[in-house]
């Protein structure tokens, strides 16, 4: 299979502005989210919303922390899940981490006071998002290497989160990603039943949620999010979260709901990850960096793309420089194997 430029940007771009679209309504409720997307994303008026300080286009830890994975690996030439750790701790040391999670936070200031990347994280039954969210760039490194991405999903996420389920959720949005580049056309029971057999090695758990999802991948969102949200949680828990909360399993199946949804749509991916409330910006930059993999940057509104910014910096322009430096890293190396 010849990999594509396109494909790689659009995996770091989709995630960056999906990430950036969810943020002005990230924790809030789902008719709140609602109204967003039908009265503002849809009505082409995202631009006009940011959340205070920020302007529109500024992405959060979603994103900052898979570019840094990006910029580790260019770095180095290599996954190196040492460095990495090490850009983790310096973003958060110097403040620049925008929406830090506090098991990420946790894991950061360990890394800051001394403690190796192999014992940082923060152990069970804390089991987030936080490896998952940022695991998209790992798809692009190893699409080529089953084994290799899921010991590189593994250990970039325990470098923050130890729990299984948070590493078997890291492998199955790496390995949504991998597979939507090598995939021409998107069977849905396929590409569930290939993510399986790539979880499945890490958490049972997991793997069984995803099974399910190929049943509610063909319900409506209002129907499919009652069960998706709630999917790996004892009867009766509540964490007072409405919509899609951090918990890792119902967040990566919500993401992945949402791509299979509209696999040809980037933009009804990202309205679907975000309609229904809760952790939206996490949900959007998952199936975002899933979504801009298969249909690659032109897929993406560019008008809204170039609004991107973390504080003044990585914008547009220079994020793209970073996957094209990705890329033919990826390229050179493969030529040399």
């Amino acid at each position: 299979m010849k990999i594509n430029e396109e494909d790689f940007s659009g995996c770091l771009i989709g995630q960056c502005l999906g990430d950036a679209l969810g943020f002005p309504v990230e924790g809030y409720p789902p008719d709140i989210c609602h109204q967003y997307v039908n009265g503002i994303l849809k009505k082409g008026l995202a631009r006009e919303k940011g959340r205070s300080p920020f302007p529109f286009g500024q992405y959060t830890d979603d994103s900052q922390l898979a570019r840094e994975l990006l910029q580790s690996y260019v770095s180095r030439k290599k996954f190196d899940p040492a460095d990495y750790a090490t850009r983790i701790a310096a973003i958060f040391s110097e403040n620049r981490i925008v929406g830090r999670g506090r098991a990420t936070e946790e894991a950061a200031t360990r890394l800051m006071q001394g403690t190796s990347w192999e014992d940082s994280g923060t152990p069970s039954p804390s089991a987030g998002n936080g490896s998952a969210m940022r695991a998209g760039p790992i798809g692009l490194l190893f699409f080529d290497d089953p084994q290799q991405l899921i010991r590189a999903a593994c250990d970039q996420g325990r470098i923050t989160h130890q729990d299984k389920r948070c590493s078997a959720g890291a492998v199955a949005i790496a390995g949504a990603v991998a597979l939507s580049l090598k995939e021409k056309q998107i069977n849905t029971s396929r590409f569930l039943s290939q993510l399986c057999k790539l979880v499945e090695t890490v958490n049972d758990s997991i793997a069984s949620a995803i099974r399910q999802l190929t049943e509610w991948v063909s319900l409506p969102p209002e129907k499919a999010v009652t069960f998706i949200s709630r999917a790996g949680l004892s009867p009766g828990f509540s964490d007072g979260w409405q919509g899609i909360s951090p918990f890792v399993t119902g967040s990566v199946l919500w993401s992945l709901y949402s791509f299979l949804k509209t696999p040809e749509d980037y933009q009804e991916t990202i309205f679907t990850a975000i309609a229904v409330g809760g952790d939206v910006d996490t949900t959007a930059a998952m199936a975002g960096a899933i979504s801009g993999a298969y249909l690659g940057l032109n897929a993406i509104p560019s008008q809204l793309a170039r609004c991107l910014s973390d504080q003044g910096t990585w914008d547009y322009n220079e994020l793209i420089k970073l996957s094209q430096k990705v890329f033919k890293l990826k390229v050179q190396q493969n030529s040399l194997n």
